[in-house]
């Protein structure tokens, strides 16, 4: 007769399964952190409620700066094509919120469209009314690039009497909708003009608690020369340590990034490295998305899981008839108290608590009498789901990014580097002489050879024991030593003979001047007489 009571239990003691992380996490959020989120009221106080199109998502970059940092050229100079509605000049031109993303024809969807399609991710900008949608659009255009990120370009940041004028919308609120959801935050600062604005300032405070996500570009750096260079970086460095309060340094990329010559060429090396190591990180973003997701719900979860306990603390200290006000007014006064009673409590670590100036504002304007009280079912079933399906979708995560190429975006600038003779680093160290007909090691080796013959050749090779004698000298370190022998013993016969030997004081040479060893011997540093082995 109730045989229907057992067969639920056993479909919520049954473990969830999944076919795919996007389709995980979907269900995870709906049916386990989702009902906590609303019986507590946390959409008004945080965030809104997550959709279907925030899980499915491509990764997005969001580019913030000041005015004429360089934030829209950056976008040209990644995609190698102009954009709709993409100016650029040495005013603040760029007033609007544009979401440059892939569609079949060129085109440009306004804000209020944008919002009321449900395959974005951008319904519940709703919020910020019409003043912002006016400043919002999506730039769509067919591009190889965009097959795999977005790029968020936002308007520059004012400083001076133009950042006393209201936009009508609250920027750095918008800022952080953004950051919540967006995969990497690009921070540009102009080379020429490190001033950062009471605004600037008040955005990068905003963007707290997605400090992983947040990295710098010292960009039009070829535009001074190198002693003033130094400088610049490290006032840049001092600057934003006041700002972004973490002992760790964030991550600053030094170039120029538009396809115009270097003005002042001097650092080219170091310019092509720092753009090379930028590329590599938005090239990972889509091998990382899921993962980026997971954890995100993982902070959305724990920070729902404190608001609980916040807001039943305080509906448990209101009375229940009369003296309603007063009470509130202290509860608000005192709430860095129920901070620390529920970090003792619950043992919640302090950096999981929302910030308590901005709580208690919210605070202001809310009636304690609609909060709820403890449910502590909801609060086990989001514990159980980070406990336990968490991990389950782990393992997809994984296997998803097995499945996936290490580098998953094309097109555009990432394709000008990826091969052929100006890929970084061709021709250099262990790539010297990778296009010439002769032995690169040749032009050295009757100096090797000299110290060879000192060293009691038998059979023309020597052995381990007295190659170590001079290998050595270099002062590098035996494993490093050990790689070198690895490299250079190409017949494996555990004895070097005089071009093995050659090729050892060549990666030596290689090493002492600062570039990498090969994991592999490349095949044009192959001694001449071993390569009909090979």
């Amino acid at each position: 007769m109730f045989s229907w009571v057992s067969k639920d239990a056993r479909r919520k003691k049954e473990p969830e399964l999944f076919q795919t992380v996007a389709e995980g996490l979907r269900q995870l959020y709906a049916q386990k952190l989702l009902p906590l989120e609303e019986h507590y009221r946390f959409h008004e106080f945080h965030s809104p409620a997550l959709e279907d199109a925030d899980f499915d998502n491509k990764p997005m970059v969001l580019l913030v700066g000041q005015y004429s940092t360089g934030k829209t050229t950056f976008i040209r100079h990644l995609i190698e094509q102009d954009f709709p509605g993409m100016r650029i000049g040495p005013e603040p031109t760029t007033d609007s919120f544009i979401a440059v993303m892939h569609g079949p024809t060129e085109g440009v969807v306004p804000g209020n469209a944008l919002v009321v399609d449900p395959r974005r991710p951008f319904r519940k900008l709703n919020a910020f009314g019409n003043a912002f949608l006016n400043r919002f659009m999506c730039a769509q255009l067919p591009n190889p690039v965009l097959d795999s990120i977005s790029i968020i370009d936002t308007p520059g940041i004012l400083s001076g009497e133009k950042q006393r004028i209201s936009r009508g919308y609250d920027f750095a609120a918008v800022l952080e909708w953004f950051a919540e959801r967006v995969d990497r935050i690009i921070l540009l600062f102009d080379a020429h003009k490190l001033d950062i604005s009471d605004e600037f300032s008040e955005v990068i405070k905003a963007l707290k608690n997605h400090e992983d996500k947040i990295r710098v570009v010292l960009n039009k750096a070829d535009q001074i020369e190198t002693q003033q260079l130094m400088r610049v970086y490290g006032a840049l460095m001092w600057s934003l340590g006041k700002i972004i309060n973490t002992p760790e340094v964030v991550r600053v990329y030094i170039g120029s990034f538009w396809s115009h010559p270097l003005l002042i060429p001097d650092n080219r090396k170091l310019f092509e490295a720092e753009e090379q190591d930028l590329f590599k990180d938005i090239q990972s973003l889509p091998r990382n998305a899921a993962l980026r997701k997971l954890n995100d719900l993982i902070k959305r979860a724990r920070l729902a899981k404190v608001h609980a306990y916040i807001i039943s603390s305080l509906k448990k200290e209101m009375p229940n008839v009369f003296g309603k006000e007063s009470k509130k007014k202290e509860l608000v006064n005192n709430l860095g108290e129920i901070y620390q009673k529920i970090e003792r409590e619950h043992q919640i670590s302090p950096g999981d608590f929302p910030s308590l100036r901005k709580m208690q504002e919210l605070l202001q304007t809310q009636d304690f009498s609609k909060f709820q009280a403890l449910k502590p079912k909801l609060l086990d079933t989001v514990d159980d789901m980070l406990a336990n399906d968490i991990a389950r979708l782990m393992v997809i995560v994984r296997q998803e990014e097995s499945l996936m190429p290490a580098q998953v975006v094309k097109g555009g600038a990432f394709d000008g580097t990826m091969n052929g003779p100006f890929g970084h680093g061709y021709g250099e160290g262990a790539g010297e002489g990778i296009d010439d007909v002769e032995w690169v090691v040749g032009k050295d080796k009757p100096t090797y050879d000299e110290i060879f013959y000192t060293l009691s050749p038998v059979n023309g090779k020597i052995t381990g024991a007295n190659a170590k004698k001079e290998m050595v000298k270099s002062k590098l370190p035996n494993t490093v030593l050990g790689k070198i022998w690895k490299l250079a013993d190409v017949d494996r016969d555990g004895l070097l003979d005089d071009e093995e030997f050659a090729l050892a004081n060549h990666l030596i040479k290689v090493k002492l001047e600062g570039h990498e060893l090969p994991a592999d011997l490349p095949p044009h540093l192959i001694p001449p007489s071993k390569r009909r082995h090979e």
